[in-house]
């Protein structure tokens, strides 16, 4: 999805990968038809495609910060049109770029791109201030992860290892008030992310914003001094996806192999999948959980490809692991590209006839079992205590605050259930949820794939739970 703005001679256009949280940019001058790209997704055939049709030449690519959450697509774009990739100059990267000061001028012509170091999610963060005609009010800023739309930037990610969160938001809030704050009020305000992102923790579902908005409405910028923004932006935060420290180390090494868009994902027949399986790789089954639940393949584990899905597989299946992607023949490369765009680049091939598989070899079907709140209600309520099952809570420990828990729950967030193993016993019945039901399939095929058993999840999640307790 892009949204764009047209204020001659600028093109400037805004893209929203809705899966990952993700903004982009392209910022063009078509008196010149110089143009530039910040914080590219992976798969950059959009930017290349967009770029032709309006008569531009990408020149650069400019990354606000070592990102986290997502593989950038500098590489890619710089190989496919020579671009010059930038960072900050106080960004430290293993491949070559053009560094980039604080208050430099990038001309794409009269379009002018102001660099302001704006440190505090990460070290060598940047935001960039867009002014259709050099000298003039800027029309924008490109915030980055410095300032998001009711939001400000985490200071405690991984990006910032050998920085303290306290010493992170200290600078978050020297950039904010020092440099975007000083800003007109009327300057539209771009981040990079939006709401789901890992890397805040309240970000508004809008796209744009304005300085003078952003002063009025985000509760990081109401009147407060230092430490009581640091005590603010420092608590609450999500927990961070274990992914995370893979895509920052690929982001910065720049030493994995460029994805090809173009490629065909391999099929494969049983007996490669069997095998991938058995030397450690895991058979990711995308389809609905409901679907899933039906009938799978014994050992797998079940990401729907339409939720959260490149997030979500990152939560539960290592980097490296050899991964075979149980799909409809239609999807089975949108699965590839998707891991991709997290770095997980080990996709060996996709089973696309799941069903036809299961009937010819039903010694490998399995069906996965889904309780109705009501039914979890009468099995918590009678019993004696070792004939109960363990109910485990995967949702956020600011969702389960918020919002109640289902009595005597344990809290694992998904992000760290793979860790945290140790706290459940794999041989008493185990019961999962949610808040819909999404991530708690996710949580139950991996653990009955990692030998649990008997594992449930509730069908329609804790919200099926509360209005079982609280009817209207």
């Amino acid at each position: 999805m892009a949204a764009s703005i047209e204020i001659q001679p600028m093109f400037f256009r805004q893209y929203n990968l809705a899966c990952l949280s993700l903004f982009s940019y392209m910022i063009g001058d078509r008196t010149t038809g110089r143009a530039v790209v910040v914080d590219p997704q992976r798969d950059t055939g959009i930017y290349r495609a967009d770029a032709d049709a309006e008569g531009l030449t990408i020149v650069q690519v400019i990354e606000t910060h070592v990102h986290a959450d997502f593989l950038s697509g500098h590489r890619e774009l710089s190989a496919a049109t020579g671009a010059v990739i930038s960072y900050g100059d106080r960004a430290r990267v293993g491949f070559p770029i053009e560094a980039l000061a604080d208050r430099q001028h990038v001309s794409l012509g009269a379009v002018d791109l102001e660099i302001v170091h704006t440190p505090g999610h990460t070290p060598e963060g940047i935001s960039i201030v867009v002014r259709s005609v050099a000298g003039a009010d800027p029309e924008a800023v490109l915030t980055g992860d410095t300032l998001f739309i009711g939001d400000v930037g985490r200071p405690d990610l991984l990006a910032s290892v050998g920085h303290s969160p306290a010493d992170m938001a200290t600078s978050l809030y020297r950039s904010l008030h020092n440099r975007l704050l000083t800003l007109p009020d009327a300057t539209a305000v771009y981040p990079a992310h939006g709401a789901g992102s890992a890397c805040g923790k309240n970000m508004s579902a809008a796209t744009s914003s304005t300085i003078g908005e952003q002063k009025a409405t985000n509760y990081a910028l109401q009147p407060m001094d230092l430490a009581a923004f640091v005590a603010v932006v420092t608590a609450g935060q999500p927990t961070s996806p274990p992914y995370f420290a893979h895509a920052v180390h690929a982001n910065r090494s720049g030493d994995h192999e460029l994805l090809d868009e173009a490629d065909h994902t391999r099929r494969l027949d049983i007996p490669d999948a069997l095998n991938t399986l058995a030397v450690g790789g895991v058979l990711l089954d995308v389809r609905t959980p409901e679907t899933f639940a039906s009938g799978h393949l014994r050992g797998s584990i079940n990401v729907g490809l339409d939720g959260r899905f490149a997030e979500y597989a990152g939560d539960v299946i290592n980097p490296n692991q050899p991964v075979v992607v149980i799909a409809e023949e239609h999807r089975a490369n949108e699965a590839r590209i998707r891991l991709a765009r997290i770095g997980f680049d080990q996709v060996v091939g996709a089973i696309t006839a799941i069903d036809q598989v299961l009937i010819d070899r039903p010694e490998l079907a399995v069906n996965a079992q889904r309780l109705t709140a009501a039914e979890l209600a009468t099995w918590t309520a009678t019993g004696h205590d070792t004939d109960r099952p363990q109910v485990l809570d995967v949702r956020n420990p600011a969702e389960a605050t918020a919002g109640g828990t289902v009595p005597g729950a344990i809290n694992i967030p998904l992000s760290q259930l793979i860790n945290r193993l140790g706290e459940l016993d794999p041989n008493r019945p185990t019961v999962v949820y949610c808040a819909g039901g999404y991530r708690s399939s996710i949580a139950a095929s991996t653990l009955r794939a990692r030998g649990f058993s008997p594992v449930a999840d509730i069908v329609g999640g804790y919200g099926a739970w509360q209005a079982l307790i609280n009817p209207r």
